[in-house]
């Protein structure tokens, strides 16, 4: 019975021993998962020992973090966790959403993750700094959440990889820098027409391994855009079209030009891969055109629209006319546009000169000049012109081509030309066959009489056979009649001594 006991003392026990397990065992699995967590989320905020809080500003630089504190207070407006050991930012680095945080500082702290909702929480930013950190690539949507970012910052990182939307949905980003990384592709789509960012105002590209940049697009983005466009640093090939755009950006002193003149080179031709300055390309090697200032060319009756191309964008313009004459309502032929241009026409000989653009804000004055020349002709005049010298020329090469066929193109109607007339061995033959006695004319036109019956088509004309005689238009001076004999049965006809033969003449013969 005591055994039993003891039995069943031992079996209840050894029941409740293995239900004390089972009942321990959950939160021993827990408690790993709970130090990750915590591992995870960070320690508590001390403003004491780690932290520095200054009013709204939390300050936990250089002090050897591997996560961000947790229970940040959501007054927070400025958090510096630059200098530390953060390698990820998780899309629970926050768990509750700090409202007022306009400032993000986490440079210099070898990132090299970013979660696609690592700003849910913090929609607020204005300036984000992740600068100096092992970035390689920027996936797409990445930054969408900060609709209210203005300045973003990832110079020194390795970013090779940047998605086309990384950037979409920044509405508000005025500076974005993107120096030293590993970048081979300009990105175009931040600053062309349509697919720009509208407030973007510096962009920085330079000190990448970009090898082909869009210049006919840069060239013809608007000054304020192309002031803050720094692509220096990178490995373009050089050419002509390269040192054009830098030239006349420094003719403009746009300072991504002027501020960087030394660090503007590219890649000369050939297996050694030498660099140079573009600037200098013009007095070396590839011997480019020197750049000037461009002025405007038009004719008389025409439209012409004047640039005034600043450097900022939100500036206040003013025009000047010619003779420094300030632009009023006055003046029918210039107007100013709604964009700031200004329009002149229909153009006169006295609209040429040079034309003063002022732009000026509370911060900011720029002088800009254009140089028109109208000239004194409509451009269908000068086309008219144009023409006119053409249809001469073709009517000069036409006269040209009808005097060389009239020459050895024209059939020979003379006897002595190679299949007219008769042979040389008939013996009517002559040396001057275009000569005809007289005699022999008149015989042959009364043997003509009586055989045709008529007067066929002739170049002689005849006269009285008892008036003076004439010979191509000359009389015969001595007046005496052919003689005619025969011998060895040829029959030979004689002019007269002195009469004047016209061989292979095409003027007619009058006697």
């Amino acid at each position: 019975m005591g055994d039993s006991l003891c039995i069943s003392h031992r079996a209840t026990g050894a029941v409740l021993r293995r239900r004390s397990f089972i009942t321990v065992l959950p939160f021993a699995l827990l408690l790993p998962t709970v130090r990750v967590s915590a591992q995870l989320m960070g320690s508590p905020l001390d403003c004491h020992k780690i932290c520095v809080c200054a009013s709204n500003i939390v300050s936990c630089s250089k002090m050897n973090l591997t996560n961000i504190p947790s229970a940040l207070p959501q007054y927070t407006a400025v958090l510096d966790l630059s200098f530390n050991s953060i390698t990820r930012l998780r899309a629970e680095w926050t768990p509750v959403t700090l409202s007022r945080l306009h400032t993000l500082l986490l440079s210099n702290n070898g990132l090299n993750f970013l979660s696609s909702e690592a700003f849910v929480h913090v929609t607020k930013v204005q300036y984000l700094d992740l600068s100096s950190n092992r970035l390689h690539q920027l996936d797409e949507l990445i930054f969408e959440p900060l609709e209210h970012l203005k300045v973003l910052l990832l110079y020194n990182n390795c970013i090779s990889q940047i998605d086309r939307s990384a950037f979409s949905g920044l509405l508000n980003l005025q500076k974005l820098y993107l120096s030293h990384n590993q970048i081979s592709r300009f990105p175009l789509e931040l600053v062309k027409e349509r697919s720009r960012l509208e407030t973007l105002r510096l962009l920085d590209v330079s000190s990448n391994r970009i090898k082909v940049l869009p210049l006919h697009e840069l060239q013809a983005l608007p000054a304020w855009i192309k002031n803050g466009l720094y692509f220096h640093n990178n490995s373009p090939p050089c050419s002509c079209e390269l040192y054009e755009v830098v030239a006349r950006w420094h003719l403009k002193e746009l300072s991504s030009a002027t501020d960087f003149r030394r660090n503007h080179t590219c890649v000369l031709p050939g297996p050694q891969k030498e660099k140079m300055a573009i600037m200098d390309l013009n007095k070396v090697n590839l011997n480019c055109s020197e750049v000037t200032a461009m002025d405007k060319e038009a004719y008389l009756e025409q439209f012409l629209v004047l640039d005034c191309d600043t450097r900022q964008r939100d500036v206040k313009k003013s025009w000047a006319l010619p003779g420094n004459i300030p632009l009023s309502s006055a003046n029918k032929t210039a107007v100013m546009r709604l964009d700031g241009n200004l329009q002149i026409g229909p153009l006169r000989t006295d609209d040429s000169g040079v034309y003063t653009c002022f732009a000026t804000s509370d911060s900011f004055n720029e002088t800009l000049y254009v140089t028109v020349v109208v000239f004194n002709s409509t451009m269908n005049g000068g086309l008219e012109n144009l023409k006119t010298a053409y249809t001469t020329l073709v009517a000069c090469l036409v006269s040209v081509v009808m005097v060389l066929i009239y020459l050895y193109l024209t059939p020979c109607r003379c006897a002595c030309c190679p299949g007219q007339g008769l042979e040389k061995n008939e013996p009517q033959d002559s040396l001057h066959s275009s000569t005809i006695s007289i005699s022999q004319a008149h015989e042959e036109t009364e043997q003509e009489r009586v055989e045709g019956g008529g007067f066929p088509y002739r170049h002689v004309g005849f006269l009285e056979i008892k008036d003076q005689l004439e010979q191509n238009g000359r009389l015969n001076p001595i007046g005496e009649e052919d003689e005619e004999w025969q011998g060895d049965n040829r029959e030979r006809r004689r002019s007269d001594a002195e009469s004047v033969s016209s061989v292979c003449s095409d003027t007619p013969m009058v006697v």
